[in-house]
């Protein structure tokens, strides 16, 4: 039997939802071993002068304990 674990992540990109998951399984996957899925929560994209600059995702990071 197994046991996961989840835990919830902030993260941002200049260029796409999609690119900010990413780098928040990226980074997460520097300190977690076992990474199942992210589920992504919430997302937000930053406008300056009617132009989307940031996209920013909230997201729920699922791990495999050992």
């Amino acid at each position: 039997m197994s046991v996961v674990k989840v835990i919830e992540v902030l993260a941002q990109s200049d260029k796409s939802w999609e690119d900010a998951a990413q780098i928040a399984v990226t980074k997460a996957g520097e300190s977690l071993r076992g990474i199942q899925s992210i589920y992504i929560k919430e997302m937000e994209a930053k406008v300056e002068d009617n132009r989307i600059t940031t996209y920013r995702i909230n997201g729920k990071v699922t791990f495999e304990l050992d």
